[in-house]
């Protein structure tokens, strides 16, 4: 069996009617699908929820869970709180840098435009604090090739010695010289 696509990813939602509000205003997300039950379909629990979908374009599908009988949503305390995140491709650096000045202008924290060498992104936190990622693809054939290249060779050196192999420093060497300085 060969997965053919994501059907959707699903997270905790605050409140479901400001979630579908803020994807269409800072992500231009259209609301998809709504439903709500009193009983789980899978494990026929009691367990009253609002389930909404939105759509990100091209099948992407991130959709929410509003649990009002549950205790509040929390994060995985001993996860920092930049490593759980949802990323979405925009289409341009001038898309990002729109998004940017967009969501800045409403109060909402961003941090970036980050070089990632392979992509330009920025970060921030949605109304449910949920930390999203927009990310503009910046590579090329070449750069693609040399980080696919080491891929492998980094994993088994990573999963020998649980430190950070430096075969694709060069993606992040002019950062880390500025932050050494």
């Amino acid at each position: 069996m060969k997965i053919s696509k994501i059907h959707h990813v699903a997270y905790r939602s605050k409140n479901s009617k400001e979630t579908v509000e803020w994807y269409c205003k800072y992500l231009n997300m259209d609301f998809q699908l709504a439903f709500a039950e009193d009983y789980v379909p899978s494990t026929k629990a009691l367990d009253p929820y609002m389930h909404i979908f939105l759509d990100a374009g091209n099948g992407n599908v991130p959709a929410f869970f509003k649990l009002p009988t549950q205790p509040d949503m929390g994060r995985d305390e001993n996860t920092p709180n930049w490593v759980q995140h949802i990323a979405f491709e925009v289409d341009s650096l001038q898309d990002l840098e729109r998004a940017k000045a967009r969501l800045e202008a409403d109060g909402i924290a961003v941090v970036g435009v980050t070089d990632h060498t392979l992509f330009k992104s920025i970060y921030f936190f949605d109304s449910n604090g949920h930390r999203l990622e927009l990310a503009v693809d910046t590579s090329t054939p070449e750069l693609n090739k040399r980080a696919a290249d080491v891929k492998w060779e980094m994993l088994e050196e990573w999963s020998r010695a649980k430190r950070a192999p430096k075969h694709a420093a060069w993606m992040h060497a002019a950062e880390m010289e500025a932050v050494k300085a």
